[in-house]
Parts: C-alpha cells; structure tokens; sequence
C-alpha cells in the first residue's frame, strides 16, 4: 500500500436469540416463516400501541458486554431515530442514541493485538425490503428483533486484522450465548468504515453495510483501500458515503452520502422508560458466564497445536467443549483427539454431522486404543466416523471396532505364524534376501504382504519387529 497508512472500524448489528422480539410477545425467530406472520400491531406501528421491554433481551446485552470486558452502564435509556423508509412503519427506530447499556471495552485477538470497543447499544431491526425489477415487497417479520449495535474504536490496519477481529467477535457472542451466529440469515451483519492517509491524521472514510461473511468482509477492505488510494494518487478526493458490497463483482458501490447524527433527528424515547440495573445484578450475570475463547486456548496450551488448527476448532463450540473435558480428564490422549476434530470431523463433506454425539470418555478411550496398538490410526478414524454417524449411542469405540473388524492383531504367535507363511512365498524371497543383506527398504514390502494377508489386522510396527527378528 505504499505509504498509505489503512484505517478501519467495525460497526456489527448482532441479533439476540431472545424468544421474543425487544417490544412486542411476538416470535422472535422468523426463519422459514411466511412474509409478515410473526408481526404484532406495536411492529405494525397502529396508533395507541405501547412498546414494552424485554427483560431477556436487557440480560444478553449484558452478557454480549461481559464477553467483550466492557463496562455495564448502570443507567441507560432509548432514543428514536427519525427516518423514512417503507420497513419501518413508525417512522422512526427505538435506539440508544446518548446512554447506551454498554461502555467501552477491549478484544484481544488470536494474533496477541487488541481492537477497543467504543460502546454497543441496543436497538430494535427494521423489516426486511425485496426487490423485484419495478416493484418491492415489504417483510416486516424482522421489525422489532432485538439488536445489539457494537462500534469498534479505528484500531484496525490491514484487511486480515478485520477479519480476524470480526471472526473473534462472532466467537465471543456465540460462546456468550446471546446469538446463534447463522450470518447466512443475518443474525451478525458487519459495517466495515475503511480510510487510508499518509499522515497521522484520518482520511475521509466510507462505509461498506451489511457484510455477511468473514471472505466478504476481508475482500471488501481490500478492494476500499485500493479504491481509495487510486482516487488519492489522481488528485482526488474521497467521498463520504455508504458503499454496498457485491460479492460476484467484487466491487464496492455508491449508495447514498453518509448522514450525520443531527439528520436523524434524535430525541429520547417518551414511551420506555431508563433501564436502571444494580450491580448485584451484573455481578450475578458475570458469575453464570460460560467458558470464553480465551479461557480455551489458555488451556489447549498444554496440547502444543498449531494455532490454525487451535482456532478451526473454536468455531465449533462443541467441538472446543468436548476438547476441553478431554483435557481436563487425560491431556495426553487429548492432542490425538484435537487432531481428529480439526483434520477429519471438520474437513468439508463431514460438517453437517452432529459433533455432540460422542463424549469426552469415549473420545480418549478411542484415544487409548491407537496409544496401546489396538487400532491403526486409519482404523482409528474409520471407527471416529462411526462414532459420528452411528444410531446406537451406546456402542463404545471398542465394540464399533470389533463390528467393524479394524482391531490389530499384537498377538506374536499368531502374527509370527502370518509373517512365516509370507516369508515362505516364492515372490517375498528377493526381498527377504535384501533385509538379510542389510537393505532395510525393502522390508517395506514385506510388512505390505502380512498386512494383506492379514486383512490389515496386524500391527505394523509388531510385523516390522518380528521380521527383522527371523531375518536377522
């Protein structure tokens, strides 16, 4: 980038799992729902109807705030933000424009930097517009969800840096509990506000909205940043606006110029009350906070992984749970099973399986078995799989194992009556006679032949012994 130094905040809109929406007792979860079903007269907007505040939504913005170590403001209270658009049928969204419930904060990423958090309020969605050529329809099923907004403080450099920040952001919440995280169906959508200067002071930014993919997000930056400098390097000036992103193109473009705060019109929220909450009460939450990421990686230390494999791992909370028990019951027999999670349960064609299925008890006894020789590390996997597809939850490894005819044979009598018949065929004599002869490749072939004979039962690493025993 030359001389051009990047800056970029983040803005993340984080849908809370709440069973209700942040106003209104209507369903919350409106996936796979028909266009304005889940709907009540207070997200229609009809005179007379009085917003009331979910308590449950209050509790997980509390919680969002803990994950990320901000300050739990005591006092808050709601504003409205006055704009016009056909999904939002009051005219205006209910905000916390002045006193938000969250303070500022900080996230320490994988990589060791940090990203300070500004503060995040909560706010209600609007309704959802699909467009159709000349017309668009309006689905007011999402107006009223309850939202938390999270501002970034410009502490970002570099495209990767946003998408390692907004990757530990999803972590946090979804670890939390407060979201289920599906970015395909919008429950975290990232606004990424990108600058680039050759001195101290900020460049004139613009805002790409409504990113929903962590590639997305790192693309977008990318391409900003070359815009922008193109732009500088002409004599131009950068525009302050709202970009939108496509992802087929991979181009920013030009929405509309970015509105100041006065143009909304705030006011506060005659008809909510403050939120006033003791510090008993945050207290209380802070102690029943689940496991963090940072408290995982803390203790998969101990298992030397590679920190790409370490963080593949953690998007799976269940996957990271079971590790963890797994640690805390044999840390020895836990890397094997770190290894399987990240190299074979979450290869692609394999991450549509249920990862709660097998416990940690039966992870490290699976463990055990390839430890103790019982089960080839092929074997191994096949019956890890099984573990993973299996109807009968009550089938240890070791019965799978058995069913499956993948136990290795370690028993030297039987193995040295299999390793005589193959030194004994005609087409083994040459390489016998090579081993004899001190040319150890070629033991190769024969461990290759008792492993056929065999079925693939035999312990390798016994057949390697006991042929080099008789042909000593």
């Amino acid at each position: 980038m030359g001389d051009y130094k990047i800056t970029v905040g983040v803005e993340c809109h984080v849908q809370l799992n709440t069973k209700t929406k942040l106003f209104s007792g209507v369903d919350n979860d409106a996936v796979d729902k028909e266009p304005n079903s889940c709907v009540s007269p207070i997200d229609y907007a009809l005179p007379g109807m009085l917003p009331v505040l979910n308590k449950a939504a209050v509790e997980k913005a509390v919680k969002a705030g803990l994950a990320m170590n901000c300050k739990i403001n005591l006092t808050s209270r709601f504003d409205r933000k006055h704009y016009y658009y056909p999904d939002l049928p009051k005219g205006y969204q209910i905000t916390q424009m002045y006193m938000p419930i969250i303070g500022a904060g900080v996230i320490h990423l994988p990589d060791g930097s940090d990203v300070h958090i500004e503060h995040a309020h909560l706010e209600e969605d609007a309704g959802k517009l699909s467009h159709f050529g000349t017309y668009s329809l309006v689905d007011l099923n999402r107006a009223g969800t309850p939202l938390i907004e999270i501002v970034s403080m410009p502490d970002m450099h570099s495209p990767a840096q946003v998408r390692s920040y907004c990757e530990e952001l999803h972590r946090l919440m979804v670890y939390a509990g407060v979201t289920n995280g599906d970015l395909y169906q919008g429950n975290m959508r990232f606004d990424v506000n990108v600058s680039v200067s050759k001195t101290e002071v900020l460049g004139t930014r613009t805002e790409t909205k409504n990113l929903n993919s962590f590639r997305s997000i790192e693309r977008a930056v990318e391409y900003e940043v070359k815009r922008q400098i193109a732009l500088l390097e002409k004599g131009e000036k950068v525009k302050q606006e709202t970009r939108g992103w496509n992802d087929t193109t991979g181009k920013t473009t030009s929405q509309r110029s970015k509105e100041e705060a006065q143009d909304y019109r705030y006011m506060p929220e005659p008809d909510v009350p403050p939120i006033v909450l003791t510090q008993d009460y945050v207290n209380k939450i802070e102690a029943e906070m689940p496991m963090m990421p940072d408290a995982y990686r803390s203790l998969f230390d101990i298992l030397n992984l590679d920190p790409s494999e370490r963080e593949a791992i953690l998007n799976y909370p269940v996957l990271a749970n079971r590790l963890a028990e797994s640690v805390k019951k044999n840390a020895q027999l836990s890397a094997r099973i770190a290894h399987w999670f990240s190299g074979v349960l979450l290869a692609e064609e394999n991450q549509d399986k249920n990862f709660g299925l097998a416990t940690a008890d039966e992870l490290i006894e699976l463990s055990d078995m390839v430890e103790k020789k019982e089960l080839s590390s092929t074997g191994a996997k096949a019956v890890l799989m099984e573990m993973y597809d299996r109807k009968n939850t009550s089938k240890t490894p070791h019965i799978l194992a058995k069913e499956m005819n993948l136990l290795q044979e370690n028993d030297t009598d039987a193995l040295s009556a299999i390793i005589d018949e193959v030194l004994a065929m005609s087409e083994c004599a040459k390489a016998a006679e090579d081993v004899r002869n001190g040319e150890m490749k070629a033991i190769g072939f024969l461990v290759g032949q008792v492993m056929k004979k065999s079925k693939g039962k035999a312990n390798p690493a016994s057949v390697n012994v006991l042929i080099k025993q008789k042909l000593a």
